[in-house]
């Protein structure tokens, strides 16, 4: 059985020892853009087409030629009109003007467009009252994208922006990395399923709930294997099972060193961990490592612990693992906080909290109240996490903390 020594390491080592480790899977297929909101880009897509496809109108207006000769004021007659899929291809005699519409075809020899708003008009005949110049409310072809540029990268998850995009350029299919397929259970004895009553001592399997929630924001396939007891041969088992069908496993509970917390010794038999105690809270009891064909997150059973750890610990092995190599987590920023915070040295805090912006441009935040990791609420109040730094200490009103809103992962 492999020996796990009980030190704490750090948040920082813990990153860096996934990522010494994990690599993004390998299977790329072609799908329709229609399907491809969530997923990731398999490889760089360029450019079919000029973007814009053609010179034309920005505005509605007149077009003008031989700008160089006009004069305010000067009356010119209108001698036809350009639509939007329907150019003016007429002969065009100098010292006249085109009525055009945007997104028209630039007629032949036009130098400007000049808008509706700025002449005056004299029955078939206008005037200009203000300077124009050359090029003015023309829109060139290519001057957004060129055939053959890069438009996106590798590694990109696409949303309605990029695929917009891509349909713009009439590509109607793309090349992505397959979902990743995520394994998830939860462990203990307590644990009921939602919309059956619960039994005496039991309680509601609320982690396996918010994971699937958030893997559904993650565009993964979930192969959810329910609830297993608290016995070594069925938690052997599931592992077992698990470790056939998915990328990565994902358990809840049994980590810890009660009596019935089977899952670390089962991992211990079956697979390799990598590392098991962390210095944060919450979420101290976590393991990650390799089972035989996929890797595994095992987080602590109560909620809020299961929770911050998938936040901040499985949810970027997820993106790595699906090739979202380009995301960021949000921008962390400095805010006063407004109440007394406890905190004993030792450990990274992840706190939740309210933050604001006064009328000063100050950002400013509150605790949501009691941190234990059962109380639920503190996450449902929060629109923040307050970063406790591992050998900061209490924390008095009016000092400064360092602050991350929380991405669309649990809000939005």
């Amino acid at each position: 059985m492999q020996f796990l020594t009980t030190k704490l390491i750090s948040f920082e080592e813990a990153q860096q020892k996934i990522y010494e480790q994990i690599q993004p899977i390998n299977d790329h297929i072609k799908i329709s853009l229609l399907k491809a909101a969530g997923y990731i880009t398999a490889k760089a897509v360029f450019s079919p087409l000029d973007l814009p496809l053609f010179d034309n109108s920005a505005m509605d207006g007149y077009a003008i030629q031989q700008i160089k000769n006009i004069k305010l004021n000067h009356l010119m007659q209108i001698i036809g009109i350009a639509y939007a899929g329907k150019p003016f291809e007429n002969k065009w005699p100098p010292d006249t003007v085109i009525r055009i519409m945007t997104g028209a075809p630039i007629p032949n020899k036009c130098d400007a467009v000049i808008m509706q708003e700025n002449i005056q008009k004299f029955g078939n005949k206008i005037s200009i009252n203000t300077p124009i110049y050359k090029g003015q409310n023309i829109r060139y072809k290519g001057e957004d994208i060129q055939i053959g540029n890069q438009i996106l990268d590798s590694g990109i998850r696409l949303d309605s922006t990029e695929l917009t995009l891509l349909a713009s350029l009439g590509i109607n299919k793309v090349s992505v990395i397959r979902k990743l397929r995520v394994a998830i259970f939860s462990t203990g004895n307590e644990l009921q399923i939602l919309g059956k009553p619960l039994l005496k001592n039991q309680i509601y399997d609320i982690n396996r709930f918010i994971i699937s929630l958030m893997l559904n924001k993650l565009n993964c396939k979930i192969i959810d294997l329910g609830i297993i007891r608290d016995h070594p041969n069925e938690i052997r088992y599931i592992f077992n099972k698990a470790d056939r069908l998915a990328d990565i496993v994902i358990c809840t509970g049994g980590i810890s060193v009660g009596d019935t917390d089977f899952t670390r010794m089962i991992l211990q038999e079956i697979g390799d961990i990598t590392f098991y105690k962390l210095a944060i809270k919450p979420g101290k009891p976590f393991a990650f490592g390799r089972l035989k064909n996929s890797w595994f997150c095992s987080l602590p059973g109560n909620p809020v612990s299961a929770t911050v750890t998938f936040y901040y610990l499985v949810q970027p092995i997820l993106k790595h693992l699906a090739g979202n190599t380009k995301y960021t987590m949000p921008l962390r920023q400095r805010a006063i906080t407004m109440n007394y915070l406890k905190k004993t040295p030792g450990r990274l805090d992840f706190q939740r909290g309210v933050y604001s912006q006064d009328e000063n441009g100050l950002l400013k935040v509150s605790s949501t109240g009691i941190q234990d990791s059962h109380i639920f609420r503190s996450l449902t109040m929060a629109n923040c996490f307050i970063i406790l730094e591992r050998e900061r200490g209490n924390v008095n009103p009016g000092e400064w903390v360092e602050i991350e809103g929380f991405n669309r992962l649990l809000k939005g």
